[in-house]
């Protein structure tokens, strides 16, 4: 919900430039530069349970606190910024301890349905969420409809307190130097023979998402004129094919092999060009389709990519891999997004979109060129990345 809620608080309540949308945008994204590869240091010591209810509840907090500035005329950008950070910095922490958690509570060979089945959820999620927020937002306004996505935070670490598993924490060595844990995540992640290509592909895809992401919701409230109402159908409508997605993942990768689907996935940027198309009476479908297209392919890649990256990573590199992991896809997504809004500011929001949405589009040369297009099944990934992971060994010492 507030996906749509903050940026419609920025932009309705408190009309802000397009440069402060976009920053606002950014916001969120800054923790990740500084507290990702730290915070997989630390979960790969300690309990991963605990560290996403406490997630959950902090940005709870967070959130509320919009309302509250606004109820009492205190409300400004600034704030906005600070939710923003705080819940990115929180969220850091949330997906790596959830990525981690998960091979620890199901079998390896269950990982694609279990990661298939968090994309069902969080999909639903995306569905539901930003229709209610458009109605929220048109019935009480935008301060307010982030009170709704605080609530479902709390409802959130309800549940994950009621998951009964023991995790095994022994042998988690927290006297070496965080730094160099650090290095060791680093390295595994960029000499990984799979995460290596994967990593490249959604470095690229990202910088051009966050481009035309930073200006999308401006493009559509001031060129196509677009209410909060008819933007968060669009959102709904473009969803329900990321859940369908997320439904068939793992048939597709059944039927036509894990590195075959991946590849289809990866070029579906190519739908995004309908949006610079977009106009008049035709706007809002060729939103709704652009978004539809893209969004089933992102379901696609990502629970994939992040079941092979599950599969063939030892336990004590779990949390390190997947923050260096988050941290080189997604670094560039703050400067991106400041770069969006600069783009939109200078050369217009359609040019902006149109730049966005076609360096998206050739992202998928990436896969292409790669050997991840030949994996048919994780045992092929085992095959690819087993010298790779039997190199990580420590060497047994001579006899004397």
């Amino acid at each position: 919900m507030s996906l749509l809620a903050l940026p419609f608080v920025a932009i309705a309540t408190l009309k802000a430039t397009t440069f402060e949308v976009a920053a606002l945008g950014a916001a969120d994204s800054v923790p990740l530069i500084l507290l990702a590869l730290p915070a997989g240091v630390w979960i790969d010591r300690v309990p991963r349970r605990p560290v996403m209810i406490a997630g959950d509840l902090g940005r709870a907090a967070a959130l509320l606190s919009i309302p509250i500035a606004y109820a009492t005329g205190s409300l400004t950008i600034w704030q906005l910024y600070g939710v923003g950070f705080v819940t990115g910095a929180l969220t850091v922490f949330f997906d790596v301890a959830s990525q981690s958690f998960l091979p620890a509570i199901l079998e390896r060979d269950l990982l694609a349905e279990g990661n298939a089945g968090l994309q069902v959820s969080a999909q639903g999620a995306q569905v539901s969420g930003p229709g209610l927020a458009g109605i929220l937002i048109g019935a009480f306004g935008a301060p307010y409809a982030t009170l709704a996505d605080a609530l479902s935070f709390l409802g959130s670490a309800g549940f994950i307190s009621r998951i009964r598993h023991a995790e095994e924490t022994a042998g988690r060595d927290d006297r070496r130097r965080m730094a160099t844990e650090i290095r060791e995540g680093m390295r595994y992640v960029l000499r990984h023979p799979i995460l290596r290509p994967n990593l490249a592909f959604t470095f690229t895809a990202n910088i051009f998402n966050s481009i035309l992401f930073a200006v999308l919701l401006l493009f559509a409230v001031r060129h196509l004129g677009m209410s909060a109402r008819q933007i968060g159908l669009v959102l709904l409508l473009s969803n329900l094919g990321s859940l369908a997605g997320a439904f068939l993942v793992t048939r597709l990768q059944r039927r036509f092999g894990i590195g075959r689907v991946m590849l289809v996935a990866a070029f579906s940027g190519w739908a995004l060009l309908l949006i610079p198309l977009a106009s008049g009476s035709t706007g809002i479908a060729l939103l709704a389709l652009a978004l539809l297209g893209w969004g089933t392919g992102v379901v696609i890649y990502n629970t994939t990519s992040i079941t092979i990256a599950q599969a063939t990573t030892p336990d004590r590199l779990m949390a390190r891999m997947n923050a260096s992991r988050r941290l080189v896809s997604w670094a560039t997504l703050p400067l991106a997004t400041l770069l969006g809004g600069l783009l939109g500011t200078y050369l217009g929001l359609p040019t902006t979109v149109l730049i966005g949405a076609g360096g998206r589009a050739l992202a998928g040369l990436v896969i292409l060129a790669s050997p991840v297009r030949s994996i048919r099944t994780l045992q092929d990934a085992d095959e690819l990345v087993r010298p790779f992971n039997a190199s990580l060994e420590p060497q047994a010492s001579p006899s004397q």
